[in-house]
Parts: C-alpha cells; sequence; structure tokens
C-alpha cells in the first residue's frame, strides 16, 4: 500500500482527534467578530477558501482567504491564520514574519520542529495528521475540520460519512475517463478546486474545477462523453440534466463535501494505479515549497 492509500484512510480518525482538539484551543483560533484572513499555498489555499466561506456564512466575521504570496498588506485585520502542513513553506514563513508585530497570526501545522514554531503567535499542531507522501490528504480535511468544529458546524454525520467514502466503490466508469471537472458552490468551490488538484497531482490528469454556475458560461463546451463532472455539495437546478445531454458522466456528490473530497482523492489514487505512477512521488514537486534567493 502506498503512503497516501494509508494516510487517505486513516482520516475518520483524523477528523474525531482535530475536532476534539478545536475544543479547547483556547484564544488560538479566530473568536467571533474578529477580521480574519486565512492564507496558505496550494491544497493549504483552498482549504483556506473553503474555510473563509464557512466562517464569514456562519456569521463569525468578515474572513478572507488569500494565497500567502498574494496577501494584500494594505488591509486590517486582527488575525491571520496560516495553514501549513510543513511549517517550512516561504511563502508562509516570509509572510509571517512580515506581519509580526501587526495582526495576531496562528499556524496551524503537521510539524513541531519546523520554524514556524517560533514565527507565528499561536500555534496548533495536529502531528496526528502528518503525512508521509508529498500529496496532501490527511492534513488537509482534518485542518478543514478543526476550523468547522471550531465554528460549531462539524458532526459526527461528517465522519460517518467518510467512513462510507471510503469504504464503497467509486461510481462505474469514473475510472475509465479522460477528463474530470469538479464544481461547487459556497464553501465547496474550494474542496472542488481541491479535488482537482489532487488529480492533476496524483495522476497527472486533465482536470477542471469551477463555481458550479460559471461552468455554463463556457467550460461545459469541452465536455464530452469521456468527460465525468462531479458536483460537490446541491447542484444547481437544471444543470446536471444539461451535462447529461452532453453524453458526460454527471457524479451527484450525496455525502457530507468533505467526505466527498475524499472520494476523489481515491479516485485520484485510482487512476494513478491504472497508469503507473508512483502517487507518492508526483512529478516536479516535493513535500514542501522552499525558495532560495
Amino acid at each position: 500500500m502506498s503512503h497516501i492509500e494509508d494516510e487517505l484512510n486513516s482520516q475518520p480518525d483524523c477528523w474525531t482527534r482535530a475536532a476534539a482538539q478545536a475544543a479547547h484551543s483556547g484564544g488560538t483560533l479566530p473568536e467571533p467578530g474578529e477580521r480574519v484572513a486565512i492564507v496558505g499555498c496550494g491544497t493549504s489555499y483552498f482549504m483556506a477558501q473553503a474555510a473563509a466561506v464557512l466562517r464569514e456564512s456562519a456569521g463569525q466575521g468578515e474572513t478572507d482567504a488569500f494565497a500567502a504570496s498574494e496577501f494584500p498588506h494594505g488591509r486590517s485585520y486582527d488575525r491571520v491564520v496560516a495553514l501549513t502542513r510543513s511549517g517550512t513553506t516561504t511563502e508562509v514563513l516570509d509572510l509571517l514574519g512580515q506581519l509580526r508585530g501587526g495582526a495576531r497570526t496562528t499556524a496551524v501545522t503537521a510539524d513541531p520542529d519546523t520554524p514556524v514554531m517560533t514565527t507565528a503567535d499561536d500555534i496548533v499542531v495536529l502531528d496526528f495528521a502528518d503525512e508521509r507522501s508529498v500529496v496532501q490528504t490527511r492534513f488537509a480535511t482534518s485542518a478543514l475540520t478543526l476550523l468547522r468544529a471550531h465554528l460549531g458546524l462539524h458532526t459526527e454525520a461528517a465522519v460517518a460519512d467518510v467512513r462510507t467514502a471510503l469504504s464503497t466503490p467509486l461510481p462505474g466508469g469514473l475510472v475509465d475517463c479522460d477528463q474530470w471537472t469538479f464544481l461547487g458552490r459556497g464553501w465547496t468551490v474550494g474542496l472542488a478546486s481541491e479535488a482537482g488538484l489532487k488529480m492533476r497531482e496524483a495522476s497527472l490528469s486533465w482536470t477542471e474545477a469551477y463555481p458550479a454556475m460559471e461552468y455554463r458560461h463556457g467550460p461545459i463546451s469541452v465536455t464530452t462523453r469521456s468527460t465525468a463532472t462531479w458536483m460537490f455539495g446541491e447542484a444547481p437546478d437544471g444543470l446536471a440534466e444539461q451535462v447529461r445531454d452532453t453524453g458526460a458522466l454527471w457524479i451527484e456528490g450525496t455525502l457530507d463535501p468533505l467526505a466527498e473530497l475524499v472520494r476523489a482523492q481515491r479516485l485520484a489514487v485510482a487512476v494513478a494505479a491504472r497508469r503507473g505512477l508512483d502517487p507518492d512521488r508526483p512529478r516536479h514537486l516535493t513535500r514542501s515549497v522552499i525558495l532560495t534567493p
């Protein structure tokens, strides 16, 4: 079994532990009313997008999400939350250093022995969700579970759904497609983007991701019989029928959207296996992006 398979299968336990940790986070995570920015790189950026929409929709306060390299320094925030599995990513460490003495910063990381431990004001360590695979699975979903639980939005039903996502077969014909498109609405737009990234990283696949309503504004034109279009959350009225009319395979997300992301992780591994690829070591990628002068 590859590292990524072992790690994605451990997610039910990781989510339970992350939710329990959220209950004891004290003042390390955003308080209601704070103006917050959540940042990350790659997978962590997409999790930041999802968390920002969840927090603002829950009435907890204005919340933005940025790639760490694109943080708008002209804006004022009460707290900046950085998601960083490795704790060594150059853009994240640079940003936290620049923010020192200004907005309070919190880093959510998997490794307690990295520079981020002394760069951020507050630290949340999810060491049980660390990974050996270059491709992120359980850290990303555990970090988002931590933030969902902190907002009171995590339930045991989500854990039950992720067990279902791991134990039931993927939809027939899904692995045989040549193109995969992932769609989301609200907080699941970030999940759709992450599903697309997972497929590109692990299986070198042609994937796209869009807000569901935007799919009809051009992207549907490239949809064919070899396309799978996967909806995270409730689909807009009429979209499923339009996709089916193209001959594409329509996948309706029926589980908790974060559990649907786990199904997409499984798909990435399955397609990689079919193509003879090692999903633990994707082409041109490393566990952490560390830029040198």
